[in-house]
C-alpha cells in the first residue's frame, strides 16, 4: 500500500489522479495540500508515532510530493516514539533543501518503508527530449541554455534553487528559498529588457525521490510576464503538470518550450 505525503501545490492532486489505486493521502500539519483532502495529518513532533500508524495500516511505500514548510519544533509536543529522532530532525531543519530531504527519507527507510519518487509511480509526469511548441529556440537561446545549466550546477553547491533566468549569457535572476514563481514575479517588476529564457533542472547530485523541479501553466504565464522568450527544462528531470495546457499556453503567449538533454 502506498501513502502519499502530500504538500502544497498542484502536484499531489495530479499525482493521485494518475494512480490506478488511490493512495492513503497524508499531510504534515501546516503544509496541507491545496487540491486534495488529506485523510491523515500529523505533526512533525509526532513523526515516530505517525510512521508506526502507517506500518500498522499496511503501508509499505511512501511518496513525497508537494512543497512543505519547515516548522519550528515544539519540545513539549514531542512524543516518546519521536524522541529518538530529534537529533535527525533538528539537523534536517537546519540543513539545505536536499540535505533536509535526505534526512527525512532516511528516517522512513530506517522504519522499513520504501520511498518512491512521484515520477516513478507516475512516469508520464516527465517529458522526453524535444520542442513540442510552435515557437522554436533561436540561435541566442542555445548558449543561454548552456549558461543556465552552468548556473544551476553552481547553485547546487550551496543547496539552493533549481532554476534561473538567463538573457544574452547573463544570469538576470536566480531562484532562492521563495521559489520559481516568486523569482519570475520579481523579474517582471524590473523593466530591464525582454528576451532570454527560464532554465530549470534538478541539482546534479540531488536525491530525485523528492523535490524534483516542477512547472505548470502558471509558470508559463509568469515567464511571459517577465518578458522571457521561452522555457528550457532538463528532459526527464522536471515534472510538467497539465502538459497539454502548458504547451497550449506557450503557443498562445509565443514562448518556446525546449526539453533538452542533461548537460
Amino acid at each position: 500500500m502506498l501513502a502519499l505525503i502530500a504538500g502544497q501545490g498542484a502536484l499531489p492532486a495530479e499525482l493521485a489522479h494518475r494512480l490506478k489505486d488511490r493512495p492513503l493521502v497524508c499531510a504534515m500539519r501546516g503544509s496541507e495540500p491545496d487540491h486534495i483532502e488529506a485523510e491523515l495529518t500529523f505533526r512533525l513532533e509526532q513523526l515516530g508515532s505517525f510512521i508506526a500508524r502507517l506500518t500498522a495500516s499496511g503501508v509499505t511505500e511512501i511518496c513525497l510530493a508537494g512543497a512543505v514548510r519547515r516548522p519550528a519544533i515544539d519540545p513539549s509536543e514531542i512524543d516518546a516514539e519521536t524522541m529518538p529522532l530529534v537529533p535527525i530532525l533538528q539537523g534536517a531543519i537546519a540543513a539545505g533543501d536536499d540535505g533536509a530531504l535526505r534526512a527525512i527519507i532516511g528516517i522512513f527507510e530506517q522504519a522499513g518503508l520504501s520511498v518512491r519518487a512521484a515520477h516513478e509511480v507516475a512516469p508520464d509526469l516527465l517529458m522526453g527530449e524535444g520542442v513540442p511548441t510552435e515557437i522554436q529556440p533561436g540561435e541566442l537561446d542555445r548558449p543561454d541554455a548552456d549558461r543556465g545549466a552552468e548556473v544551476v550546477k553552481a547553485m547546487s553547491r550551496a543547496d539552493v534553487g533549481q532554476s534561473c533566468a538567463i538573457r544574452r549569457g547573463q544570469a538576470i535572476s536566480v531562484e532562492n528559498l521563495f521559489g520559481t514563481d516568486w523569482m519570475l514575479r520579481a523579474l517582471a517588476q524590473r523593466p530591464d529588457g525582454t528576451g532570454g529564457l527560464l532554465f530549470k533542472a534538478p541539482k546534479p547530485d540531488q536525491d530525485r525521490r523528492a523535490d524534483l523541479p516542477t512547472i505548470g501553466p502558471q509558470t508559463v504565464e509568469l515567464a511571459a510576464q517577465a518578458g522571457l522568450s521561452g522555457i528550457v527544462l532538463e528532459a526527464g528531470g522536471v515534472i510538467v503538470l497539465s502538459q497539454d495546457e502548458v504547451i497550449a499556453t506557450c503557443n498562445r503567449l509565443g514562448l518556446f518550450l525546449w526539453l533538452r538533454p542533461a548537460a
